[in-house]
């Protein structure tokens, strides 16, 4: 594997108001997402990842059983196929962040991962699921009414380029994953959000490269921007990003755009940051057994 790996994030405002029939929401984002994912491979990004559920709106900002039409099987769905064969294509692994249905009425906040000669090498499932209010106008993080939290653990994925973890929006409020996927051999963690202003901005350089210097990883920080019709409920203000595993910021998209952000990882300074600070050896597991006993 090469040491200087260049990733691509992309970001980018979902164009179709929510009253519209869920075959044109898929259709348009899919369309708009295959221009990106070219255009950060032409860029050379090798590692791509696209933003939370990308081929729709954030539509947990109501409770409709509409969107269950927009769940497709995982890897069997026409989603992951056709992105199996991009990535066969331009030679690129994929996180491909989709709604997941796992069975009849069971579904799944879900990122495939798919190798750049197009096999697929399986899924994260978001485990940790919000349901919280924004504003006054009935809009919220209603995602308990559409997601199963995630029962498959924190794996590691050994892509062509780099070993990979995934961590899906709410997770990255909960730093156990966080470490689990580092203890698991991560080398970059990706982590696609559909998050707004007002609520999160606060936390969003703040936790994340804790996690990177915690754990000495890459951190890749994905979400979308604009505002979306007809909840209204925030901005996604953007700001994808990637971290380095000393903390620091290596590349920032912009707040308010479509944008395709590529930015280079050396692995090499993750055997450096290791070596100095030595977090994993000195860690005392034994010490925290109540940590999965306590309840509040």
């Amino acid at each position: 594997m090469p040491s200087k790996v260049k990733i691509g994030l992309i970001q980018a405002k979902h164009d179709v108001h929510g009253d519209e029939p869920v075959h044109v929401h898929k259709e348009k984002a899919i369309e708009k997402h295959i221009r990106l994912v070219h255009e950060a491979a032409e860029k050379g990004a090798l590692i791509i990842c696209l933003q939370e559920i990308f081929y729709g709106p954030y539509f947990c900002a109501e409770q409709s059983t509409k969107w269950y039409e927009s769940a497709e099987e995982v890897p069997e769905g026409p989603t992951t196929q056709l992105f199996q064969q991009i990535a066969k294509d331009t030679g690129t692994v994929l996180i491909l962040p989709v709604y997941e249905k796992a069975a009849v009425g069971i579904y799944y906040n879900t990122a495939a991962v798919i190798d750049a000669d197009g096999s697929y090498l399986g899924k994260y499932r978001k485990h940790h699921i919000p349901h919280v209010a924004v504003g006054g106008r009935g809009c919220g993080f209603w995602e308990k009414y559409y997601f199963k939290p995630g029962n498959l653990g924190y794996k590691v994925f050994d892509t062509a380029y780099a070993k990979v973890g995934v961590y899906i929006c709410y997770d990255r409020h909960f730093p156990e994953g966080a470490r689990l996927l580092g203890l698991n051999g991560a080398e970059i963690i990706f982590n696609p959000s559909a998050t707004v202003a007002g609520l999160s901005e606060y936390l969003w350089k703040l936790e994340q490269p804790a996690h990177a210097v915690a754990n000495g990883y890459y951190v890749a920080a994905i979400n979308r921007v604009g505002v979306e019709a007809p909840w209204n409920m925030g901005e996604f203000y953007g700001q994808s990003y990637l971290v380095d595993p000393r903390g620091r910021f290596v590349a920032i998209a912009s707040r308010d755009r479509d944008e395709v952000l590529v930015a280079e990882m050396d692995k090499s300074l993750i055997q450096e940051v290791r070596d100095q600070w030595q977090f994993f050896r000195d860690r005392r597991p034994e010490t925290y057994e109540d940590m999965a006993r306590l309840l509040p």
